[in-house]
């Protein structure tokens, strides 16, 4: 059988798109002219993903600043301006970091803190991305196997990003992210849709200053773990899991990752979880290696494995070939019919960031697909 494609989600945004992102965040733009930018764009990116051969697609988050800061337009209870976190094997290549971080996309990242008590009030934002994809699906005809999912950020994903000035200990505040960020998932699953959490912070945690560092050490990184995981499962709490799937990253940047922790000690806690799709990086050539970590390790049996392929933080497209062999390697593990093909993350987690432009993207989702093609278990 053919492997199914997909991707993790956010895609090149048109520069004139990101510049209207800017300015809705300092609230100076035009928000009609917005939204007609951000519904263009969305119909752009799924006629893409359509023509390239990409089963499971979505709407590349065209109308998100950023995977997890748009949530303090869609949480009551957040305001202010976070500090920066710091990356630790970054702290050894300044250059790197400001490279990435020190110019405009950087400033435009503002995480907010959480001021008082957590309540959604997203449900207008979630849907109008429900219905702008719905409309581009419908305009191109996309019917492939799995239809479209759609990313929403972990209440430990918000969580790590947003110090929480609220909340008596971390343990109330994770679970108040929980029960208010579980309207949204339910919002996307009852529209027909894949819901996409992401859990860069289980990953992160190991080698990220985050405000709650504290909490890792005293937790223990798989303790740590195992407290998001049990968030994601209070929020989805009569959810059918089979309609989600969980994404783990070390941080979608260019530096050493040489402080990474390994996948084998963060998989076991994940695949405890109520999510039935795991999507972690496969193809950069710090973690590649770890699909052996995968076949030693006990996967159930209704767990689905979505590895990444293509590497996102580089402009060199992956010949099908060698894709076909990454992904061979996952089939052996599980079988061909329990393996999604796809990238390692987001090709721009923030508006503005991104080292691979659209022309390129398209090309390594296009050798994704060919790559699929030719898997032979």
């Amino acid at each position: 059988m053919t492997v199914r494609t997909t991707h993790v989600g956010s895609l090149p945004r048109p520069d004139a798109l990101t510049r209207l992102m800017y300015l809705h965040q300092e609230g100076t733009g035009d928000e009609a002219e917005l939204e007609a930018a951000i519904t263009d764009a969305v119909h752009d990116v799924v006629a893409m993903q359509h023509g390239a051969g990409i089963d499971v697609v979505t709407d590349g988050e065209m109308g998100k600043p950023g995977f997890v800061n748009y949530v303090r337009e869609r949480l009551e209870g957040f305001g202010g301006q976070a500090g920066a976190w710091s990356i630790d094997d970054l702290e050894g290549t300044p250059e790197l970091a400001i490279a990435q971080y020190g110019g405009e996309a950087g400033a435009h990242i503002m995480p907010a803190n959480c001021e008082g008590p957590v309540r959604y009030v997203g449900a207008a934002a979630v849907q109008r991305d429900v219905d702008t994809l719905k409309l581009a699906l419908d305009k191109v005809g996309h019917t492939g196997s799995g239809g479209a999912f759609m990313p929403s950020a972990s209440p430990g994903c918000i969580a790590t990003c947003s110090p929480n000035l609220h909340y008596a200990d971390y343990d109330s505040y994770l679970d108040a992210l929980a029960d208010a960020m579980a309207e949204e998932y339910r919002a996307i699953v009852d529209a027909g849709l894949i819901l996409q959490l992401d859990c860069p912070d289980i990953p992160m945690a190991g080698h990220t200053q985050f405000w709650c560092r504290d909490e890792v050490q005293r937790r223990g990184l798989v303790g740590f773990a195992e407290r998001h995981v049990a968030a994601i499962d209070r929020a989805l709490e009569g959810i059918d899991p089979s309609r989600v799937r969980l994404h783990l990253c070390w941080g979608n940047y260019e530096g050493p990752h040489h402080l990474d922790a390994p996948l084998a000690e963060l998989l076991p806690p994940v695949l405890a979880g109520s999510p039935r799709m795991i999507s972690f990086e496969g193809a950069n050539p710090r973690h590649e290696h770890e699909w052996a970590d995968v076949a030693a390790l006990a996967i159930p049996d209704d767990k689905v494995l979505l590895p990444g392929v293509v590497d996102t933080l580089n402009n060199i497209v992956e010949h099908p070939r060698l894709i076909a062999q990454r992904l061979e390697r996952y089939a052996g593990i599980v079988g061909p019919e329990r393996v999604i093909a796809s990238t390692d993350c987001g090709f721009g987690t923030f508006v503005g960031f991104g080292r691979v432009g659209a022309q390129v993207a398209e090309m390594k989702l296009r050798a994704m697909a060919e790559g699929a093609a030719l898997v032979s278990v």
